[in-house]
């Protein structure tokens, strides 16, 4: 993968399922590089008071906060979705998805990644694997915060 460095116009979050810990290392990154955040989530969610960020509530519903985030997002903006479908439109429009886990997602990277999600949504469907990913731990938020300052530094 090419090493990716950006400056984001904006970063993204995809709120309703980001873990708490994630969240906050976003806000912390939003205000010390002066980066505007937006959450987009179905419900309310507790953020820090700043002129750089905003939470949008959208109805609830499948995939609203996903069109929302598509709808708007440009070319070199950041978004933290754990949701494959959306980080593929995302990358779509020239800018760049990362999930909680650390994994950024590029135009190299996000067909086979969404080739194997399907995959594995089918072995699931059929009762093959009837596990989802590991529990969300203390390394996974190592990880995350290890690659959003390669993305960002």
């Amino acid at each position: 993968m090419n090493k990716l460095k950006i400056k984001p116009g904006k970063i993204w979050i995809d709120a309703d399922a980001c873990p708490k810990l994630v969240k906050e290392i976003i806000f912390k990154t939003s205000f010390r590089l002066n980066i505007s955040l937006i959450l987009v989530a179905n419900a309310y969610q507790a953020i820090p008071h700043s002129d750089l960020i905003q939470l949008i509530i959208v109805p609830k519903g499948t995939d609203v906060a996903d069109q929302y985030i598509i709808d708007y997002v440009k070319m070199h903006d950041l978004v933290i979705t754990a949701d494959i479908p959306l980080a593929a439109k995302v990358v779509e429009k020239m800018a760049i998805a990362i999930n909680p886990r650390g994994e950024i997602y590029t135009e190299e990277n996000i067909g086979e990644i969404l080739s194997m999600r399907d995959f594995m949504k089918d072995l699931r469907d059929g009762g093959t694997i009837t596990g989802g990913p590991s529990i969300f731990g203390p390394k996974d938020v190592q990880q995350f915060a290890n690659s959003l300052n390669k993305l960002l530094s």
